[in-house]
């Protein structure tokens, strides 16, 4: 389900004439009546509505000549009926699928490349680069991982991963009539990740006002005014939604833009206060080329003993009161079936793929708390392993990422909410401990079989029958732009839609509309500024994400 935004492009409603045929004492005037209304509704049904639309003619937006009072458009006049009926071609398999990309100049995506040292302050991003994005391959000689298809993948990479994996997409068109989304291969997470330390917001700001003043010119633009645009950020959404101009203030304005707020963004950890951005998963370090290379790690993942009932891996917050690391990291030290890997400055096992993911594969369940911000990679890492997570936060992946998740969170994780650990000393092995072997198996097979669509496939190649996580977010905002183009024709609108409930939005049922009271309100009721963000909360967690990556390479 999808967040809903109000529509601003209206449909021209048909008159229809009822008439009532009228007796007449003269014979004549009944003939011509009669003949009147047989051509009227000739040319309504027939020339009209029969008509079909030549797809190698583009379909421009004709205006009909109304009364001034009459503003409204025919549907078959809106640009985007020509994608639409490519829906009801079953002859063609890419029917109500095709994406257009923008060709965009080369300073918005493969300059940054050439400039790879440049990206960041202290990961020499050049290596994550390479293979596509996918960075170095590793090797497998502690036989944690498979033998192909595992690169040291940098959590924010998606930028590269995600444009390269739609340069393999089925269903690209260079006809932007009958595209079902446009996609703006910006690397905006790269582009802000050279900026964030010691530059000036005008610095921070620069490519995105270049971009948006590129694509505002495009007539692929006018078309729906960019609710048909989607672009991917590879870091968390608190990097481009800087609150005011003072240089003190973090990140870059890019999703505060007025033109930016009516494309989609995909993010690593979306906002739950707002409607322009959408959770896709962190990379993980499995990227298959073949199915065969899924379907054999998934039944390795099913076989594997698992000696341990829980773990954690991460480091204590010591300088956040709220944070209940402290308390999980004292729960598993004082347990006998749980396994701790301590992340903290300098050498550490935390920063060992085949560490990391050898813990997650000989336990049950992986203790996943809030990062610095909601949301981790280590929890995409542990389903990679056939690890039940366990959330404390529903901001930590529930809300997060519904286009990839069950929303029946209780199928495939536990949820301990954060006051059971911080407030009543609720014991983590206990509660575990209480899940019966059978509901432990179930649960497990959930997980497995969610991986598929949790990882990136390898980009220079592409899944057979299997959907991955690209696949899934490219439906995912072709559902989005379909339905939205579908309101507007039929004139519906969302007058009721509240952007600060645009978590609740995300979690609606099918055909649901509204939205109400909620048990997990307690979670996302932080004090808010008018543009519905926590200020100090979201700028915060990006700093110390950006801290604990310098701690990560010290």
């Amino acid at each position: 389900m999808t967040r809903r935004l109000t529509a601003r492009i209206h449909r021209e409603q048909m008159e229809k004439v009822v008439g009532k045929n009228q007796k007449t004492r003269l014979c004549f005037l009944t003939s011509l009546s009669a003949l009147f209304w047989i051509l009227l509704l000739y040319f309504h049904f027939v020339v009209l509505g029969g008509s079909s639309v030549d797809d190698s003619v583009q379909l421009n937006p004709v205006l009909v000549h109304t009364e001034p009072n009459d503003a409204l458009r025919e549907p078959e006049n809106y640009q985007f009926m020509r994608a639409l009926r490519t829906i009801d071609n079953k002859s063609d398999p890419c029917g109500g699928r095709y994406i257009y990309v923008h060709d965009l100049p080369p300073q918005f995506n493969e300059e940054m490349l050439k400039e790879c040292k440049k990206l960041s302050l202290w990961t020499n991003m050049c290596k994550f680069t390479s293979n596509a994005g996918l960075g170095p391959p590793l090797e497998n000689v502690e036989g944690v991982f498979s033998n192909t298809g595992w690169y040291a993948t940098n959590q924010f990479a998606v930028d590269v991963v995600f444009s390269n994996r739609m340069k393999q997409y089925e269903c690209l068109t260079r006809d932007s009539s009958i595209a079902a989304a446009i996609f703006v291969p910006f690397y905006a997470g790269l582009d802000i990740s050279r900026y964030l330390w010691g530059y000036n917001t005008s610095v921070r700001d620069a490519a995105s006002l270049e971009l948006v003043d590129w694509l505002v010119k495009r007539p692929e633009w006018s078309i729906m005014d960019g609710k048909d645009h989607f672009l991917v950020a590879g870091r968390i959404t608190w990097d481009f939604r800087r609150l005011s101009d003072l240089e003190s203030d973090w990140g870059n304005k890019l999703l505060f833009l007025p033109e930016t707020k009516n494309m989609s963004m995909f993010v690593v950890e979306s906002s739950p206060w707002n409607a322009n951005d959408f959770g896709i998963p962190y990379p993980t370090y499995f990227h298959p080329a073949k199915d065969a290379d899924v379907f054999i790690w998934q039944d390795r993942m099913r076989k594997l003993e698992r000696r341990w009932l829980f773990s954690f891996a991460g480091a204590p917050r010591s300088d956040n009161p709220k944070s209940i690391r402290g308390q999980i990291i004292e729960q598993c030290k004082k347990s006998k079936v749980c396994k701790l890997l301590e992340c903290d400055f300098g050498e550490s096992k935390c920063h060992s793929p085949s560490s990391i993911m050898q813990m997650f594969q000989s336990s049950l369940f992986c203790l996943q708390p809030q990062g610095d911000s909601y949301t981790r990679r280590s929890a995409f890492d542990s389903i990679l392993a056939g690890c039940i997570p366990v959330f404390f936060h529903p901001g930590s992946a529930y809300t997060q990422y519904t286009w990839h998740l069950p929303k029946n969170y209780s199928k495939y994780s536990v949820f301990i909410p954060e006051d059971d650990i911080r407030k009543r000393n609720v014991s983590i092995e206990t509660r575990l401990s209480q899940i019966s072997p059978e509901q432990v198996k179930v649960m497990r097979e959930e997980v497995i079989s969610l991986i598929p669509r949790l990882i990136y496939a390898d980009p220079r190649s592409k899944l057979e029958t299997l959907k991955d996580a690209f696949d899934v977010a490219v439906q995912a905002i072709i559902d989005k732009v379909t339905n939205l183009r579908r309101d507007v024709i039929e004139g519906r609108t969302d007058d009721n839609f509240v952007e600060e409930n645009s978590w609740k939005y995300a979690l609606l049922k099918e055909g649901q509309r509204e939205v109400g009271p909620h048990e997990w309100d307690p979670f996302f009721s932080k004090p808010k500024d008018a543009n519905g963000d926590s200020a100090v909360s979201s700028a915060e967690a990006a700093k110390n994400s950006w801290k604990n990556e310098k701690r990560d390479q010290s």
